[in-house]
């Protein structure tokens, strides 16, 4: 089944190459989506795929890379898009 999730993601998150690693661990579990910095210092990720390979990112989103500190994530369902790469924007 495919869904798709999105999610904030705040803590120390940006500058800690946060969204390079988040796309090689969604590439990596086959999901596509983005990751973007927003302007209060967190970044909203949006996931869609296999709904466990979904799921697994939004987990480690939670610790992310070495440097990052994540304080807090909040994911929320979304609706399905059809994309098909992982980009940074």
């Amino acid at each position: 089944m495919i869904t798709c999730k999105r999610c904030r993601v705040a803590g120390r998150v940006q500058g800690v190459s946060y969204r390079y690693a988040t796309r090689q661990k969604a590439l990596g579990l086959g999901v596509c989506g983005y990751a973007r910095n927003l302007e209060d210092g967190s970044v909203d990720v949006l996931a869609c795929g296999d709904t466990e390979a979904v799921n697994s990112l939004c987990q480690w989103l939670s610790v992310g890379p070495a440097l990052a500190r994540v304080t807090h994530v909040q994911c929320e369902d979304h609706d399905v898009i059809r994309e098909s790469d992982f980009v940074i924007g």
